[in-house]
């Protein structure tokens, strides 16, 4: 039950003081959610991200041009509009003149709000026309009294069409009225360090700015509040973790008999760091603790592998393994890779996607359900309620923030003590990995497997296109695949940018037949196909959307084209160029650019030509980005920090997660009187979905 202290800030935004109906029904399209309003602590948290300095005074003559001033004059006429001008108001100092300019005016309101012979005060930017100062559209129109009661600072918030900025502070207002006394959850001498105020004070702060820098992302007020939300996720995330560990677990030990014979069947030997993730996983699998480990790895990092060495492991200790993908294409790459390699141990392994024919999936339920099948490959199709295993013992899911939670956690629920290996082919920054996977423990593969080439990576200007086909007309003759990426499915007259479709028929103008077509609105048996005519060389340019991101592996294809570059994000250009440079072939990337770009869009482009390292190109993501959409992170289920800047607050993160250890060592319960107030802190946040597994367990 949710403590009775913190009513009044869950209650519906539209019963606060001064908030009608109209403004709560923007208040809820702002704020709220689909299954609820919005409520008195979404506003607390909704936090200005700007300001307007109203302090700034001076007489008529010394307002700075371009900048806003508060200034004192006499209303000495007003001039209605010849036609269709606008309607003038002259006003002055002992300095000099400044015109007021209405369009559209609504007369009536003008020469009641400033009568000809008084003193008024008009806030505004002051510009310069034809050599005279005026104020177009004066923000405040005041008398003294209403001077009097002009905040010196002026929040600025986030708003939504219909809701203006004076109805959002007075909503404000109305719920900071409403914060109860809260009790301190953070340690005495850490505050006194971080030389934070209580919560209460940094938020009455942050929506009553003194001083425009009261509101910068690293000044204490933001800062107490960036920590506690972040303390409160990885509580919880701590909270989980434990749970998961003490609740469930089963040792599966092996001596690796059917590992050695992977290995004897693999073309190669494995890298440092693949060698390393198999004994950080197989110590997992062999320990009474259930495992929850994240392996992450750039392009072609070889993560596959390392996955079928954990799954034969499972196999041997007497129990089954699921591999689940996001795509088909994916599920089925990933088969191919694995099925002649678990085929040389004796494994026994199936393919389940949602396409599956009636008696095909009859039969591979069948072989799952009575331990026939040691390992299955397949989509979300594996998450069925028709799916049983007979003992399933390991879950891997690969890309896996591509997944909902309730999807990660369903697969790993189709057996008692299931361990848990996720994998991503997205490098993620350390911040972001502690934030979104903190509940995990991490193996990361870095090194690329022996014999990988640079890829030759160049940005050049779409004018110069046609020497670019003209290029891939000489690779084709040479041998060379092609894969050219293009931002659309289908062009339309509102947008400029290349369309898939549009592109293959251009290009086929050139190439005829040897080109194909690949996009997410096809049909999945129509995209088998056209992946595996680009496969087998019956096509050698495959124009394609962003479908060919992640896992499509074709060792041949040795040129990629990607149109309108400077529109992708920089982890997803990597993503794509880490399709080409499979084979022993020399391998380029041509980053075809509109101009003119801007600076985020060149900085991406050159970090890419400097790079191939997926860990920094991660760390420049972040940080050119926000963590907003590195990992699509707003979609995933992923934590959406309502205050935390990761990009910005990477110190507090390492912080709160440390704090967060040394408060569950000592009260792994939260049953103190600190654990008490922290329990506040975890509903305040809406993370206390981790104390009902207090109460559970």
């Amino acid at each position: 039950m949710r403590p009775s202290l913190l009513d009044s800030l869950f209650a519906s935004a539209s019963a606060l003081p001064g908030v009608g109906p109209k403004t709560g029904k923007l208040l809820d399209r702002l704020l709220g959610e689909a299954d609820r309003p919005a409520r008195a602590l979404d506003l607390l948290l909704h936090i200005p991200f700007s300001s307007i300095d109203r302090r700034n005074r001076p007489k008529v003559a010394q307002a700075p041009i371009g900048a806003v001033s508060t200034l004192k004059v006499k209303v000495v006429e007003h001039r209605p509009p010849r036609a269709k001008g606008p309607w003038r108001v002259l006003t002055e100092d002992e300095t000099g003149d400044l015109t007021l300019v209405f369009f559209r005016a609504n007369s009536g309101w003008i020469e009641k709000a400033l009568p000809v012979g008084e003193t008024r005060w008009v806030s505004g930017l002051v510009e310069l026309y034809d050599g005279y100062r005026q104020m177009v559209h004066p923000d405040r129109i005041l008398d003294e009294a209403g001077l009097a009661a002009l905040p010196p600072v002026e929040p600025v918030y986030g708003l939504t069409e219909g809701l203006f900025p004076r109805a959002m502070a007075k909503a404000a207002a109305a719920a900071l009225a409403r914060l109860p006394q809260l009790p301190e959850w953070l340690d005495e001498n850490f505050l006194r360090a971080a030389h934070w105020e209580s919560l209460g004070a940094s938020l009455s702060r942050l929506h009553h700015p003194q001083t425009p820098q009261d509101l910068a992302p690293e000044e204490k007020y933001v800062a107490r509040l960036a920590f506690d939300e972040l303390l409160s996720h990885q509580l919880a995330l701590r909270l989980v973790r434990r749970k998961m560990q003490v609740l469930q677990g089963r040792a599966q030990k092996a001596p690796g008999a059917l590992a050695a014979k992977i290995l004897a069947a693999l073309p190669f030997d494995l890298t440092s760091d693949q060698k390393k993730a198999v004994a950080e996983i197989v110590g997992d699998l062999s320990s009474e603790k259930r495992m929850l480990r994240l392996l992450q790895g750039d392009v072609g990092s070889g993560k596959t592998v390392v996955a079928l060495l954990a799954m034969a492991h499972v196999v041997e200790a007497g129990r089954q393994a699921a591999l689940m993908a996001p795509t088909e294409i994916l599920a089925r790459q990933h088969f191919a890779t694995l099925a002649p390699l678990a085929g040389a141990a004796g494994l026994r392994v199936a393919l389940m996607t949602g396409r599956d024919k009636a008696a095909e999936r009859r039969a591979t339920l069948e072989a799952l359900a009575s331990g026939a099948l040691d390992l299955v490959v397949g989509t979300h199709a594996l998450v069925q309620d028709d799916v049983a295993f007979a003992r399933l013992g390991l879950a891997v899911i690969d890309e896996q923030h591509r997944f909902g939670v309730h999807q990660r956690l369903s697969l790993s629920e189709k057996g008692e003590a299931v361990d848990v290996l996720a994998m991503t082919a997205t490098p993620i920054p350390r911040t972001l990995a502690l934030a979104f996977f903190g509940d995990m423990d991490l193996s990361a593969l870095r090194e690329k497997p022996p014999g990988r080439q640079r890829i030759d990576t160049r940005a050049v200007s779409v004018e110069r296109i046609d020497e670019v086909v003209a290029g891939l007309g000489r690779a084709i003759k040479a041998g060379a695949r092609v894969y050219w990426v293009c931002p659309l499915v289908e062009g339309s007259e509102e947008s400029d940018l290349a369309a898939a479709q549009d592109r293959a028929e251009d290009l086929r103008k050139f190439f005829g037949d040897r080109v194909g077509l690949v996009h997410g609105q096809m049909k999945g048996r129509d995209k088998d196909a056209a992946m595996e005519d680009f496969s087998r060389g019956a096509t050698k340019i495959l124009v394609a959307t962003t479908v060919i991101e992640v896992g499509v592996n074709v060792p041949e294809a040795t040129v990629m084209v990607i149109e309108h570059a400077e529109r992708f994000g920089l982890a997803q250009l990597h993503q794509l160029r880490g399709r080409v440079g499979r084979g022993t072939e020399k391998s380029s990337c041509i980053l075809l650019y509109a101009g003119p770009l801007n600076e985020t869009a060149k900085a991406r482009l050159e970090i890419l030509r400097e790079t191939e390292d997926g860990f920094r190109i991660a760390e420049e993501d972040l940080r050119l980005r926000g963590e907003g959409e590195v990992l699509g992170a707003r979609q995933s289920g992923a934590p959406g920090f309502k205050i935390a800047r990761l990009d910005l607050h990477a110190d507090l993160l390492r912080a709160a997660r440390e704090e967060a250890e040394k408060i569950l060592d000592a009260d792994p319960e939260l049953l103190s009187q600190r654990g008490q107030n922290l329990r506040l802190l975890l509903y305040l946040f809406e993370r206390d979905q981790a104390l009902k597994l207090l109460r559970a367990g």
